[in-house]
């Protein structure tokens, strides 16, 4: 077992701990937009740049290529558990927003050095998204489901933020514009308003022998099958939402002017779900939480079909309460790794996690145009729920296995 003592601060009276809590989520939520940037403008760069459908889904696949080698590297090496986690931040997040500003000089004739450096700017956001995991962990212990919820729900809300500054009417240069200055911000606040929580575990050097006792954890292990369920669907479904609800437009007839911002709702509404389900987990258990999200998710993806080329308002309906739960069990993900991995690898463990589940979102990203030019729109999104159906089978085990007395207070 590896539950962490629980002294005054286990009961809330940490001094700056919500202080902390708002000001990490919302320099994750800043640096986060750096993620769809590119994806949020692609119908135009697809036009200005001439580029096939296949070279415009790869602006988005390069952020998770770039992710996934960067999260295997920091794992690999121990790079995570090594440097300090806001330091590795804060650099990281001047990276990205360097890298994706640089697009501002990218034409159709340079589309090999835009698609390097939308892999670059997924290198940092491999530093970025567990080193915050890691420095929220550090001021949590109770109620670190909820944290780590709020941290997940920023992340998300940063990731829809380029489909709002489109739907708002800027050009793509804007978009790339607003979220390399987000980024910039982002690190500053965790340079200068964030300090180090009083359960942050130091730096230490390297050993092989920490992937192999991350590998030996079955608590990591079940955690890390969910999670690969969850990111099976969880990429796909929102880099492909505003193709699926633009084709249904076409398909009845009527324009899709409200798309972007309807894409926005709906990625963003999982915000509120990671903050929800954030709560629920600390008091009624994370596998049961994030089984029970993965049930709705792929339901929801089933049931696609079947309002497509229907009424904007069922179709933005249905991806809504998709849109809520898709995301919703990502923190407990986390969060059960920071609670059964032994604390001195707790970041090579989240960073291995992730690498993971970032890789097989490559599977689905490409794979759902790739239906949908088969078979149409309509008929792209029901595989998806293949992922949340193994991922409930791996939450039932880990619920019954000796690792969920680790999981909010024994809870499961």
């Amino acid at each position: 077992m590896h539950q962490e003592s629980a002294t005054g601060s286990n009961k809330g009276l940490i001094p700056g701990r919500r202080r902390a809590l708002f000001a990490i989520a919302g320099g994750q939520l800043l640096v986060l937009t750096l993620w769809f940037s590119a994806s949020a403008v692609a119908p135009q760069l697809e036009t200005l740049w001439e580029l096939s459908s296949g070279q415009t889904a790869g602006l988005t696949l390069a952020v998770q290529i770039g992710f996934v080698a960067g999260a295997l590297i920091s794992a690999i090496t121990g790079l995570a558990d090594a440097i300090p986690s806001r330091r590795l931040f804060v650099i990281a997040a001047f990276a990205g927003a360097v890298a994706n500003l640089s697009l501002l000089a990218m034409n159709a004739d340079t589309y090999p050095l835009a698609f390097t450096l939308r892999l670059l700017t997924g290198v940092t956001l491999a530093a970025v998204y567990p080193a915050g995991l890691k420095v929220m962990a550090g001021w949590f212990i109770r109620g670190r489901g909820m944290a780590l919820g709020v941290l997940v729900g920023a992340l998300t809300i940063g990731s829809a933020a380029p489909h709002l500054v489109r739907g708002l009417g800027f050009d793509w240069q804007g978009v790339v514009i607003a979220a390399s200055a987000a980024a910039v911000v982002g690190g500053v606040v965790l340079a200068f308003l964030v300090k180090d929580g009083p359960h942050e575990v130091s730096g230490h050097h390297f050993s092989f022998r920490q992937i192999s006792k991350v590998a030996r954890n079955q608590g990591v292990r079940l955690s890390t099958y969910g999670y690969l369920g969850h990111m099976w669907e969880l990429y796909a479904m929102w880099t492909w939402t505003a193709a699926f609800l633009a084709a249904s437009a076409a398909a009845r007839g009527t324009g899709d002017g409200w798309v972007p911002t309807a894409t926005f709702f709906i990625i963003g509404i999982g915000g509120v779900g990671s903050w929800l389900a954030g709560g629920l987990a600390d008091r009624i258990g994370r596998s049961k939480i994030a089984g029970g999200s993965m049930a709705i998710s792929g339901t929801c993806a089933l049931a696609t079909p079947l309002v497509f080329g229907l009424s904007p308002v069922l179709a933005v309906g249905l991806f809504a309460l998709w849109g809520l739960t898709v995301v919703a069990d990502s923190a407990q993900f986390s969060t059960m790794v920071t609670e059964t991995a032994d604390p001195d690898v707790r970041g090579t463990a989240l960073t291995l996690q992730t690498a993971l589940g970032f890789l097989l979102t490559l599977v689905t990203i490409r794979g759902v145009p790739v239906i949908a030019e088969a078979v149409g729109w309509r008929w792209a999104f029901p595989i998806l729920a293949l992922g949340p159906a193994i991922g409930v089978v791996a939450m039932v085990r880990l619920k019954r296995s000796p690792a969920a007395l680790d999981l909010a207070g024994g809870l499961g």
